[in-house]
């Protein structure tokens, strides 16, 4: 039988990065915590993640790195076009290089500020042992001092009295058990795998035209108990999306297809047609909004010849996807493959010995795909592109003898929002007044992003609200508790 504990200072949903962060602040804090975990496992998606945002770090002093918080401020309100809550977006960019103070004082590891994208400064703070090691870094601090952390019993709603938040339900066994608390942190991870809320907010159909990455049960839960009592909205349509190729159980992340398909080659519709400066691939939220505009279709593809095959294999790749596939990565095994999801009768890849063919096989109008590469290879011999102006490094034609066309649909890590939260992580109503005893983080909370995840000016920062968002929500809950202690 599971020990529930009857009363705490504060009940944590979710033991992903911000649930974590919170229950250790919390605990050492001197308050009584119980983090509840829906699943066996501990730590979410936060496993997977390879590094983490800061600005202003010790890494990057140690670098010369003088991008500055005020200029990442600006550079991501700006990318938001001012939809991001400032007073977040300040709070959360202040906090990022405590939090990597804070996270090595309790063994985490970093080994390079650096960036995963041309032309963009170095927020991306890698760790050893990816979040895997932040996971379990944080449990055992927590442990440590005294926070209690329950996995397979899920948080499934909140006790309100009098205005204010008393404690919540937990699941054990299919049976309702009543936790008192003074406070509670929601950090369930959002809403990935709501095939009903996905259509509703974002127009997707989840496995159809839009498939999550890494993400198991989230189902809202956060964001549901938020609303319930009484709860505003923010965010709640963002999505952290991007474009991948080829998409399916059959092919590992990373493979040599998915690095060959997301070089800056040719990219085309369902239909045939050009649809992009094919460089916005370096840069994962313009390519998942480029693709996004096909959803009615749920895919595009990713066109190769012989000689871009060639080019990859000797000379190695412009764009790699993740850290461990750095630029002038060669793909020696593509060929292999290729060949291996054409023996497997795979529908995600495809060759054919002309553009015609190649047409016919992929359900591309061949009349259209034929104008499109016939002027697509007009640009690369001029060095100019009339359509989308390309940059001419990345004008090359695709002349055969073979051609392959990879299929590309939309992917995303998470959604990003829901909960109408203040820079203090404090759950607001409908009147912007805060909900007393209730704060909410990471991708639960609503108003970090406006409609786009500002990758250029600030990688890493889905993990890094998170992590910041979880500390600050602690040391509020913290404030909470001891005003509410004086007032007893």
């Amino acid at each position: 039988m599971i020990d529930i504990p009857e009363r705490v200072d504060v009940v944590v949903a979710g033991s992903g990065a911000t649930g974590l962060a919170a229950a250790v602040t919390l605990a050492e804090g001197g308050a009584t915590v119980c983090v509840f975990e829906k699943q066996r496992s501990l730590g979410g998606t936060s496993n997977f993640f390879q590094g983490t945002f800061a600005v202003e770090s010790h890494l990057q002093r140690e670098r010369y790195v003088d991008y500055t918080r005020d200029q990442c401020f600006k550079n991501t309100m700006e990318y938001s076009h001012w939809r991001a809550n400032p007073r977040l977006v300040r709070a959360i960019i202040d906090e990022s290089a405590d939090t990597i103070r804070w996270l090595e004082e309790r063994g985490v590891v970093f080994t390079e500020a650096t960036i995963n994208m041309p032309d963009s400064p170095l927020t991306y703070h890698l760790i050893r042992g990816k979040g895997e090691a932040v996971v379990k870094a944080l449990v055992e601090r927590a442990k440590a001092v005294g926070a209690q952390i329950i996995p397979s019993t899920p948080v499934v709603s909140l006790l309100r009295e009098g205005g204010r938040i008393t404690g919540a339900l937990v699941d054990v066994q299919g049976e309702e058990v009543e936790v008192t608390a003074r406070a509670v942190v929601l950090a369930t991870g959002g809403y990935a795998n709501n095939k009903e809320w996905i259509k509703k907010y974002t127009g997707f159909e989840l496995g159809v035209n839009l498939f999550p990455v890494g993400n198991t049960g989230k189902t809202g839960d956060g964001l549901r108990m938020a609303w319930e009592v009484g709860a505003a909205e923010e965010g709640v349509s963002t999505i952290e999306m991007f474009r991948v190729a080829p998409v399916g159980p059959e092919f590992a992340m990373g493979c040599n297809l998915e690095q060959a398909a997301a070089q800056p080659d040719l990219w085309v519709t369902a239909r045939g047609e050009r649809f992009c400066d094919e460089t916005i691939g370096f840069y994962d939220t313009p390519v998942g909004n480029a693709q996004a505009r096909y959803k009615a279709d749920g895919y595009t593809f990713s066109l190769l010849d012989d000689s871009i095959i060639e080019r990859l294999m000797t000379y190695g790749l412009d764009k790699g996807v993740g850290i461990d596939f750095p630029p002038g990565t060669r793909l020696l095994e593509l060929r292999k493959e290729i060949e291996a999801a054409l023996e497997h009768g795979s529908s995600e890849v495809f060759v054919a010995d002309s553009i015609e063919e190649l047409a016919q096989k992929t359900g591309m109008y061949p009349a259209v795909l034929a104008a499109t590469v016939a002027e697509y290879n007009r640009y690369c011999a001029q060095g100019h592109d009339e359509l989308f102006a390309k940059d001419r490094r990345y004008l090359r034609p695709l002349l055969g003898p073979r051609f392959y066309a990879i299929r590309a649909r939309a992917v995303f890590l998470g959604t990003m929002g829901g909960i109408k939260v203040n820079e203090r992580l404090e759950v607001l109503d409908k009147e912007d007044l805060p909900i007393p005893g209730l704060y909410a983080g990471g991708f639960d909370a609503g108003g970090m992003y406006g409609d786009s995840y500002p990758i250029k000016s600030s990688s890493g920062l889905a993990s890094a609200f998170a992590l910041n968002s979880g500390r600050i929500a602690g040391r509020s809950a913290l404030a909470y508790l001891a005003t509410a202690r004086g007032m007893r």
